[in-house]
C-alpha cells in the first residue's frame, strides 16, 4: 500500500490511524516533496475512474491560477497543472497493492482500500 500524504492534512494522519489499526503495511509518500509527474497524476485519475479536475482542491487550485476548462480537452493541461502545484491535489490518495485506489477522505474509501489489501 502506498499513501500520497500531507503531514499537517487531518484526514492524512486519520488514514495513517486507520491504516496502522488495521495492521496494514505501507510506504509513505509526502507527495508535496517528492511531486508526482503529470504521468503518475494520470494514472491515479484513471485507477479513481475520475478527472483530473475531480482530485483538484478549489480553493488551492484558484489560488494557484489553475483556470481551465474541465473537460477532455484539458486533460493534459489538468495534469500539468496539479503536477506543477501539488498543494491543489485531494488528499490522502491510498493505492492498495492490487491497483484499489481511493481518495481517503472518508472511512468508507477508507475501508474499501483496506479491504483490498488484506488476504484472502
Amino acid at each position: 500500500m502506498e499513501i500520497w500524504l500531507n503531514p499537517a492534512c487531518s484526514k492524512c494522519r486519520t488514514a495513517v490511524s486507520e491504516l496502522e489499526a488495521a495492521g496494514v503495511g505501507y510506504t509513505v509518500r509526502r507527495y508535496l516533496e517528492e511531486t508526482p509527474t503529470a504521468g503518475e497524476l494520470g494514472e491515479v485519475v484513471t485507477r479513481l475512474g475520475l478527472e483530473p479536475w475531480d482530485i483538484a482542491r478549489e480553493k488551492e487550485a484558484r489560488e494557484a491560477g489553475i483556470d481551465l476548462p474541465r473537460d477532455a480537452s484539458a486533460r493534459e493541461a489538468w495534469l500539468a497543472a496539479l503536477a506543477e502545484h501539488p498543494r491543489a491535489i485531494q488528499r490522502p490518495i491510498l493505492t492498495a497493492d492490487d491497483g484499489t485506489t481511493v481518495v481517503g477522505r472518508d472511512a468508507g474509501s477508507l475501508a474499501r482500500v483496506i479491504d483490498a489489501e488484506r488476504p484472502g
